[in-house]
């Protein structure tokens, strides 16, 4: 997977969020951290078409995000920081198999989708369960298992931990860790990322520092106060 962000720029309200940010994306783990602020998650949103540049280019293999909306997302998942963004409806598995409908499965092969993804992620015992009686540890792994039940080749995650309990975040970033896609994960944490490929540092809209996270993490806490 070719993910290049071609010096590209955003604006919102006469503001500047993101200014000419130009990187090709294509280690397996890739970590994004920043302040609060800092651009980093417009430019998650950036990578499957949530947002568009206002200025430069997205391609992901070649596919402009500007035209090839559709095609782009069927290649990359994004998972919110809030599973209520992303669950819709009332029980667990109706939601898996909703985000199987592009895919014009036959009712078969969607169910036995739906049933191994469940098993997957170890969520087979909340098949039924109405999704506003889940805690919030399951809500992120049903809404996780959503996007991946599509098998996109690359996911990108906007601070999917922050909301949860450390036992609850400890098991979603496991599974993060055995996922054989590319995972690009926007974090707080720095330990989620100390053993990535590659990181990047977000500061006032643009890239402060890029590559390994050890380096990128020290040059981030540097400038704490």
């Amino acid at each position: 997977m070719n993910l290049s962000v071609d010096h590209v720029t955003v604006r919102s309200h006469q503001r500047t969020i993101l200014t000419d940010v130009n990187v090709l994306l294509n280690e397996r783990r890739i970590g994004i951290i920043g302040d609060n602020g800092s651009g980093k998650s417009t430019f998650a949103r950036l990578l499957n078409g949530l947002c568009m540049p206002d200025e430069g280019r997205v391609l992901i293999d070649g596919l402009d995000t500007h035209t090839s909306g559709a095609d782009v997302r069927s290649r990359v998942g994004f998972l919110f920081q809030s599973p209520d963004a992303q669950i819709v409806m009332p029980t667990v598995a109706e939601d898996l198999a909703l985000g199987l409908k592009p895919l014009k499965l036959d009712s078969h092969n969607r169910q036995q989708r739906v049933t191994d993804t469940l098993d997957q992620f170890g969520i087979a015992h909340l098949a039924d369960r109405s999704v506003h009686m889940l805690s919030g540890g399951e809500k992120q792994l049903v809404a996780l298992a959503g996007v991946m039940i599509t098998a996109p080749e690359v996911l990108v995650c906007d601070e999917p931990t922050t909301l949860l309990d450390r036992r609850n975040a400890a098991n979603v970033m496991r599974i993060l860790d055995g996922l054989s896609c590319q995972v690009i994960l926007v974090t707080h944490d720095m330990a989620q990322i100390a053993s990535y490929d590659r990181a990047l540092l977000f500061a006032d809209g643009r890239v402060a520092a890029d590559g390994p996270p050890g380096s990128v993490i020290a040059a981030y806490e540097g400038t704490l106060p």
